[in-house]
């Protein structure tokens, strides 16, 4: 047992999802090498009288169950997991894949059922709004072949960026928030990029481990129509296993009237032109993660990069609603650091952020958290 896999089972069991005795706690492990960390966390969930359950899904079992599954099917195994769901006060999530692959050749038309039949009433509607929950990844062989890592690297990497003091970032973040809950208007000037809008009226929150590890932002969400200018994303972004690079964005009253990239610039409008509000942003949010300093390509790390932020097609979050509904929440990242263009972020015209570090005394302790 890896003594950071200790210390990392106490801090969601503790901190992330606060389990008590007696709560019902489901870890669910979606590829076998999480399972070192789900059996600690079971073990310590034992140790303060909570009920834990494991449920192991293999990929190549789902795969293979989706390909042959018929509706009626599906429909039944979303049926099941729902009312074990309502059973559970908690829930832990690990994903640890061995593939970019590991469903290929579901159609798509079977993973659009399985999505609303499964995916949505399980996790959409009971576990996100009825448990503690909180999701994270495994480092494994293919999480250190992908991030070009050794193993021991990436498990260094790993346990680097989740096992962070998240006590100590949420009271750096509480400045931010307070700022961003008075701002009307925000200008962000870097390569390529000149952003208008305003965040007038839409509440800012923090996230510092409670439902994702790693964690480390603080968002919130322009009013819908007030974005103007446009922005060229400096980093790689994945969507429906597409990768697409420098996605630049034309905004005129909020929506975005023209959307490029360096290749693949046709699929980009496709995703875009899924829904009206596919064109208007859902999110704006700081990544203030210290020890992550640039994509890998798995948004749960991407969005936390530290110095940088990420502008968001599609769905409104719940907790920073300007009202716009979309099918997608695609969260694209802009890093400001020195490095990579560098770039100044102003509040109501005074500079806040330039070159990815805070500027203003009493946010400069979310430069060292």
């Amino acid at each position: 047992m890896d003594d950071r896999n200790i210390k990392l089972a106490h801090n969601l069991i503790h901190y992330s999802i606060d389990l008590k005795e007696g709560d019902n706690l489901l870890v669910e492990v979606n590829g076998e090498d999480g399972l070192e960390l789900a059996n600690e966390i079971i073990n310590q969930a034992k140790e303060i009288n909570a009920n834990p359950t494991l449920n192991l899904i293999k990929y190549e079992e789902l795969r293979d169950f989706l390909i042959n599954a018929s509706d009626d099917e599906i429909i039944e195994y979303g049926k099941k997991d729902y009312d074990r769901m309502k059973e559970m006060q908690a829930y832990i999530g690990i994903s640890a894949p061995t593939s970019d692959k590991v469903l290929e050749g579901i159609s798509s038309e079977k993973i659009q059922t399985y999505n609303k039949y499964y995916t949505a009433p399980v996790h959409l509607e009971r576990r996100v709004k009825y448990t503690k929950w909180c999701i994270l990844r495994y480092p494994n062989e293919y999480f250190a072949t992908k991030n070009n890592m050794t193993l021991e690297e990436a498990k260094d990497f790993y346990y680097s960026v989740c096992n962070v003091d998240y006590n100590k970032m949420k009271d750096a973040m509480e400045p931010l928030k307070e700022l961003m809950n008075k701002t009307d208007k925000v200008h962000i000037v870097a390569h390529d990029t000149d952003l208008s809008f305003s965040i007038k009226g839409i509440p800012a929150e923090k996230y510092y481990g409670t439902f994702n590890i790693p964690d480390g932002e603080v968002a919130t969400c322009p009013v819908k129509d007030s974005v103007n200018g446009y922005i060229t994303y400096n980093t790689k972004t994945k969507y429906n296993d597409i990768v697409f690079e420098n996605i630049r964005f034309d905004f005129t009253n909020g929506k975005i009237v023209s959307a490029t990239a360096k290749e693949n610039t046709k699929q980009l409008n496709d995703i875009l032109d899924i829904d009206e509000g596919a064109r208007y942003i859902g999110e704006f949010a700081f990544g203030l993660n210290p020890y992550i300093d640039n994509t890998i390509g798995d948004t749960l790390f991407d969005e936390k990069v530290h110095g940088s932020f990420h502008f968001t097609p599609g769905m409104a979050l719940e907790e920073s609603d300007n009202g716009n509904r979309s099918a997608i929440h695609w969260d694209i990242v802009k890093i400001l650091r020195k490095e990579f263009g560098g770039g100044e972020v102003y509040f109501d015209d005074v500079l806040i952020m330039k070159d990815g570090n805070f500027v203003l005394e009493e946010l400069k302790g979310l430069n060292k958290v």
